[in-house]
């Protein structure tokens, strides 16, 4: 059995009306489809199928989220997924698909595999830029990053040791009633003899 058998829709099979189908998509969908975007799910897809006898409509309907990793932070992202996508489906000599809204496949196929579809679908539905919305990062992240962009634009120091200090208090207040790693102290003790060696 194939990795998308699941999604194989038996067009020959369906008599005149509306037949209706659901998916439930999960991380193990886009590990299959080998997504580097996706890092879990969790989708419904409604499938509504008209068939008047000529073609067949497909109307899509996904909903539920997706977790992503924030390009700012790089802690999970969750976002809403809701998508159409709208299609109509009929039998021809040779597989064509010139036309985004219609598709023809050969007379000899029995069923149609959906799975694309509906990856195409979502992955249309998530923006390029993956970032939470302003102020919902990770703090800590968020302020070693202000500090990584003073360096790099030549800011002086005194705004690169407010920086440290506010991630010191973060740490400290996130920190309080757990013990710290002797490991994280060489570092801390590294990173401030570099400071004061500049």
């Amino acid at each position: 059995m194939g990795k998308f058998s699941a999604y194989n829709l038996p067009l020959k099979g369906l008599g005149v009306g509306t037949h209706e189908f659901e998916y439930k998509l999960d991380k193990q969908f886009f590990v299959n489809m080998e997504s580097a975007d996706v890092h879990d799910a969790d989708l419904t897809v409604g499938l509504k199928v008209l068939y008047n006898g000529d073609f067949y409509t497909l109307d899509f309907h996904i909903e539920g989220d997706v977790v992503l990793i924030c390009d700012r932070c790089l802690d999970d992202l969750h976002f809403p997924i809701a998508a159409d996508y709208h299609l109509v489906v009929k039998y021809g000599e040779d597989y064509n698909d010139d036309n985004d809204e219609v598709l023809e496949i050969p007379a000899s196929d029995s069923s149609l595999n959906v799975a694309y579809m509906i990856y195409d679908t979502v992955v249309l539905a998530i923006p390029i830029k993956h970032v939470h919305p302003l102020g919902k990062c990770n703090r800590q992240m968020s302020a070693m990053l202000k500090k990584h962009r003073a360096r790099a634009n030549g800011e002086d120091a005194e705004l690169e040791n407010e920086l440290i200090d506010e991630i010191d208090n973060i740490d400290a207040a996130d920190n309080a009633e757990t013990p710290t790693d002797p490991r994280w102290n060489a570092l801390r003790k590294l990173s401030d003899d570099e400071n004061i060696s500049e």
